[in-house]
């Protein structure tokens, strides 16, 4: 039952108001539009198309927040520009080196090359960056010295349409992390589900999950922070990115090869779109 703040009125999960405040009757009229929802990893998720086509199993694995094994922190932050911005970014951690500086990169990030790979509704980048200090952030969260060589790992899964998932972390150089063996450093699992609103503004929804100093309530206040910090730092530089774009829609991209991945999104999701707006056509005609 949802009841509305201001006059009171009551409707059951199909839209249709079943109570008004001081009558008995209620008009045929009075019903919202209601839309299939799932609660699942802490989190509501919402179908806005054709109830009919609502399939709970496309809902992207963020199993983690749900996992007795892990502790996550997170939150909703405003986005003032187009949501797709925010999907190149997520996937081109190059700019780590850059922007996050204080916290998550390291000159090594930029250095680093990454390997990308396709699927049918998804994309997979790929960064190992091996025997190099760990960024302040994860030194400060594994108790790893300044000077401490690491390996560390970026695998980041974008799915059709906007659901980004990090696996990242690092290991103490040489312990095996490259082949699966982890044991030897910390992981981090970040979860982002980003919601268009407009065309020039976006819902974030993000959470950062882990498998380490469970326990401990300053650890889950450190990984908030840090990341909380970067992904400010981040939304500064995609509303300047937008506010650039719209001064010269025209102008053309410049892309290099870190791009690969965010590229691959972009022209996976133009292409589901433009496919879906095909079918709204012939359906209209």
């Amino acid at each position: 039952i949802v009841e509305c703040p201001y006059h009171g009125f009551r409707y059951d999960r199909t839209g249709k108001c079943i109570a008004i405040p001081g009558q008995e009757s209620v008009p045929d009229s009075a019903f919202v539009r209601a839309y299939p929802m799932v609660e699942r990893y802490r989190w509501l998720w919402i179908w806005m198309g054709d109830p009919a086509l609502a399939d709970p199993d496309l809902i992207e694995d963020f199993h983690w927040m749900d996992d007795p094994d892990w502790r996550h922190a997170g939150e909703r932050l405003e986005l003032k520009a187009n949501y797709v911005f925010l999907i190149e970014n997520l996937l081109d951690l190059l700019h780590l080196s850059y922007v996050h500086s204080t916290t998550l990169g390291t000159h090594k990030v930029a250095e680093t090359p990454m390997d990308f790979e396709e699927f049918e509704r998804g994309v997979r980048v790929t960064r190992w960056i091996l025997d190099h200090p760990a960024p302040p952030f994860f030194q400060k969260a594994g108790d790893f010295g300044v000077e401490e060589p690491m390996d560390r790992w970026q695998i980041i899964d974008w799915t059709a349409p906007s659901f980004v998932r990090l696996d990242v972390g690092c290991a103490r150089a040489g312990t095996g992390a490259p082949e699966g063996d982890r044991s030897q450093g910390i992981s981090l699992r970040n979860m982002n589900a980003i919601t268009p609103e407009t065309e020039m503004t976006t819902h974030y929804f993000w959470a950062t999950a882990r498998n380490f100093k469970l326990d401990d309530r300053w650890m889950t206040d450190l990984v908030y922070d840090n990341v909380h910090t970067a992904f400010l730092e981040d939304l500064d530089i995609l509303q300047a990115q937008q506010e650039n774009f719209e001064t010269n829609p025209e102008a053309s991209r410049v892309n290099m090869r870190h791009d690969a991945g965010g590229i691959a999104a972009r022209r996976k999701l133009e292409a589901l779109i433009a496919d879906e707006q095909a079918v709204l056509r012939s359906a209209a005609e």
